[in-house]
């Protein structure tokens, strides 16, 4: 769960993804999210619940949908169906914590001020997938999350931030130090962020290898905000050579690149990462290089695709996007 965006660049990894809140449950359905054949994720989940309306693979699996595509009718929907699971199956860390990524993900797209009223019921849900399941990671990242991105009068706080990361070393050293790793990078402390991700993995802790992915991605973005662009593409070099099949370190590569005004570079970059894995961020970033190098045809071009590609654009993209289109073709 990324809650709130601390600058555009940061956020790019979660772009890049097409999806902001963490859909990490292990269930019949995964697979086949993951190689985004939603429709028949649909079909099956609904039959599934026809017939169960209370089974939980089916629940999960239709969450992890909504969230995915991420439209704001289906987001409240997955809240919804997160609060039914929790209610059908109260003892299901799982369900717990898809209640929190499901208004985690409201909450991004709603805004600080609009989310408000339910920041607490996100913070007690993450809390409570942890007493459930205390070897449960996933649920422990995202409370992190939430710690490191609302303040200590909302129920965040970096003290709230380092206790979680004192309890977690007592179940799970390696996921301590990734989660230590992102106290560091808050801290700019870069140094001691390059050695937590640079630590191997034990075979036990294989499924923290996206945890450490995503720190070494936040870390490459780090970098290109504060302009180092020669370090933040050896981070996005070292992530490609490491997990060759993800492309956020290819759209990364491509936002440095993007970054310095590189755009034909940066469109090489996009491109090959939309072999990878599409998604509507890497269109809008294109239309944007297109448009820099006074390409309005594939300019406009790429901003449609953008507009049109599911998972949808976040809101501050998408009507960028249009007004963009807007002016391209007027």
């Amino acid at each position: 769960m990324n809650l709130f965006k601390p600058s555009p660049l940061s956020l790019c990894v979660a772009l890049a993804t097409a999806t902001l809140a963490c859909a990490a449950h292990a269930h019949e359905y995964e697979a086949l999210l993951k190689a985004k054949k939603y429709d028949e994720v649909d079909r099956a989940t609904q039959a599934a619940l026809a017939t169960n309306p209370t089974q939980v693979d089916a629940l999960l699996g239709r969450i992890d949908l909504m969230l995915a595509q991420g439209q704001d009718k289906q987001i409240d929907e997955a809240v919804k169906l997160a609060e039914q699971c929790v209610q059908a199956h109260p003892q299901n860390a799982d369900c717990h914590e898809a209640v929190g990524n499901s208004l985690g993900s409201k909450a991004i797209r709603a805004g600080v001020m609009s989310a408000m009223g339910y920041l607490g019921k996100i913070r007690d849900a993450f809390k409570k997938a942890i007493e459930l399941d205390p070897k449960n990671t996933d649920a422990r990242f995202s409370l992190l999350q939430y710690y490191q991105q609302v303040p200590g009068i909302m129920g965040g706080g970096s003290s709230n931030a380092k206790e979680l990361v004192a309890q977690t070393q007592k179940i799970n050293p390696e996921a301590a130090r990734l989660m230590q790793g992102n106290l560091d990078l808050a801290d700019k402390d870069t140094a001691k962020v390059e050695a937590a991700v640079l630590a191997p993995l034990s075979a036990d802790n294989k499924s923290l290898e996206k945890n450490q992915r995503g720190l070494m991605v936040s870390l490459g973005f780090y970098y290109a905000q504060e302009k180092k662009y020669t370090e933040a593409l050896r981070v996005f070099n070292d992530i490609h050579k490491r997990f060759p099949d993800n492309e956020t370190a290819v759209f990364g590569m491509g936002r440095v690149l993007q970054e310095q005004g590189k755009h034909a570079e940066a469109i090489a970059q996009f491109d090959k990462a939309l072999g990878m894995k599409p998604s509507a961020p890497m269109h809008y970033r294109i239309g944007q290089s297109w448009q820099a190098l006074n390409d309005k045809p594939k300019a406009i071009a790429s901003y449609e695709r953008a507009l049109g590609f599911k998972p949808v654009l976040g809101k501050k993209q998408l009507e960028d996007a249009q007004e963009q289109l807007k002016s391209l073709k007027g």
